[in-house]
């Protein structure tokens, strides 16, 4: 499954800082705002009310309970100011009409104050008809209006009310208040904005102090990682990174000290074998001249005799062998093998190595002439015995030896058609001491012949790898450079 991708550290501070400050900036200035602008409206509705009542009582006592036009046109003028239009209605009676409220552009129209009766809403008139006052908003055109209901009473002499049935309907432009609310809103704005600035800044100045430690957390981890075994932190403060700071120059101390101790037990190991493989070589030269004679008076002498006369040169030959690969590993693991380079036609060596060993007849080679590479010829020699000695011990013919090249790099191809390797021990197959089954023989090998094949390839810059064919069987892969060059200072 592909991982999906994810923000930074440092974005993903940015991200919260910033989302953290707009929604309370949202929520606080969303707050103020809405009570600031019923506080607004309020308060315009409230004087408007006020106004409109004060100017009604004005007319008291009416002239007549029965009005007609002009006295319903005089009541309409009484309930204005030079910011609102009004309209007297009696029964199926109003006060003369002008153009209609709210022109396009929230400008009054200069003319007489009149009201249009089809912006208010019945609602409203059946509220005032009942002799109540009442009032709206609405929007005409663009325009908010406050419309302003109120009934004129008539106090009957036991000073009971009844209602006259005139009615009186003012509205007022709110334009003026729109704009403060809209100014208002503005600043709301400006101030989220400025606040989101703000919350960015602090943003990076936080992430800038987190991340530092973080960073240099990575950088060393990397390092000790890459081997830098004597990385640290500069501890800085008492926080929790420099808690995370202080637990890491504590391992780092430790994983130190201890690969310290791994090395030096690692080092006494390996001179203990070359120690060991160099003292043995005196007593098995004179071991290996007794198993020759031995072997030479083995048919002579009596069977059981001649049996242990030959187990004792054939276990003398394989500890001589076991003892020269340990010098051989030794020399890889001190630093101190080196290429003894020549100019030589690769093919020719392949059936060089193949003849000595008595394999040119168990073996098919493609071996295309003309292939030549500076390589050390011995070392190839011994690369090539190990895995064509393995593959007719281990695997199943045909075993073949294919040879391959380009300008800059020859590819020797050793296989057989056996059942393969178990997927199991592919990643071992190099390993020093293993052997893919625990069943074989001990005298079947020392379990170093590859790991020296190994170790052979990389002295001279190349590789060798291991996979199973598809058709079956192992196929080992040497890749060699055609011109090799020496570990210790360049080419020869």
């Amino acid at each position: 499954m592909v991982p999906r991708p994810s923000l930074g550290l440092r974005a993903r501070l940015l991200f919260a800082f910033a989302l953290l400050c707009v929604v309370t900036a949202a929520a606080v200035a969303g707050g103020i705002y809405v009570q600031a602008r019923n506080a607004i409206l309020q308060r315009a509705q409230d004087a408007a009310v006020h106004a409109v009542t004060s100017r009604l009582e004005a007319l008291y006592p009416l002239p007549s309970a029965a009005p007609g036009l002009a006295e319903l046109d005089k009541i309409a003028a009484a309930a204005i100011d030079q910011n609102s239009f009004a309209v007297a209605v009696y029964r199926e009676m109003h006060s003369p009409l002008g153009p209609p409220l709210g022109p396009p552009g929230g400008r009054w129209r200069p003319g007489p104050p009149v009201l249009d009766l089809g912006v208010i809403s019945p609602e409203l008139r059946q509220v005032v008809a009942g002799g109540r006052t009442a009032w709206q908003r609405v929007v005409v055109q663009g325009a908010p209006i406050l419309i302003i209901g109120t009934p004129l009473l008539i106090v009957e002499q036991d000073r009971t009310t009844r209602v006259s049935g005139i009615e009186v309907y003012t509205a007022r432009s709110l334009l003026p208040e729109q704009r403060s609310i809209d100014e208002l809103a503005a600043s709301v704005w400006l101030t989220g904005g400025a606040a989101l600035a703000f919350a960015v800044v602090l943003a990076l100045l936080a992430t800038r102090g987190v991340l530092r430690p973080v960073r240099e957390l990575g950088w060393a981890a990397r390092l000790l990682g890459e081997g830098e075994l004597r990385t640290r932190i500069a501890v800085r403060g008492s926080d929790e990174l420099a808690d995370v700071a202080r637990t890491f120059n504590n391992t780092a101390a430790e994983l130190e000290r201890h690969v310290k101790q791994l090395r030096e037990m690692e080092a006494d190991a390996r001179r203990f074998v070359a120690d060991v493989s160099h003292e043995l070589r005196t007593p098995l030269a004179a071991l290996t001249a007794v198993a020759d004679v031995l072997d030479e008076e083995a048919a002579r002498l009596p069977e059981p005799a001649g049996r242990a006369a030959r187990l004792v040169s054939q276990e003398t030959l394989n500890l001589t062998g076991l003892v020269n690969d340990l010098i051989e590993i030794s020399r890889f693991d001190s630093g101190v093998a080196a290429l003894a380079l020549n100019e030589i036609d690769v093919a020719e060596l392949v059936r060089a190595t193949l003849r000595v060993r008595g394999w040119s007849e168990s073996v098919h080679t493609e071996l295309p002439p003309g292939v030549t590479a500076r390589l050390d010829p011995r070392r190839v020699d011994v690369i090539l015995a190990n895995l064509v000695g393995n593959a007719l011990r281990h695997g199943e013919p045909p075993v073949s030896v294919r040879l391959s090249a380009d300008p800059h790099w020859i590819a020797l191809e050793v296989r057989d058609h056996g059942p393969g390797l178990e997927e199991a021990v592919l990643p071992h197959v190099f390993d020093r001491f293993y052997k893919a089954s625990a069943a074989r023989a001990r005298s079947e090998g020392s379990g170093l012949g590859l790991a020296i094949a190994r170790e052979n390839a990389r002295l001279h810059r190349g590789d060798l790898t291991v996979t199973n064919a598809p058709d079956g069987g192992a196929m080992f892969t040497l890749r060699l450079p055609r011109r090799a060059h020496d570990p210790d200072g360049g080419p020869e």
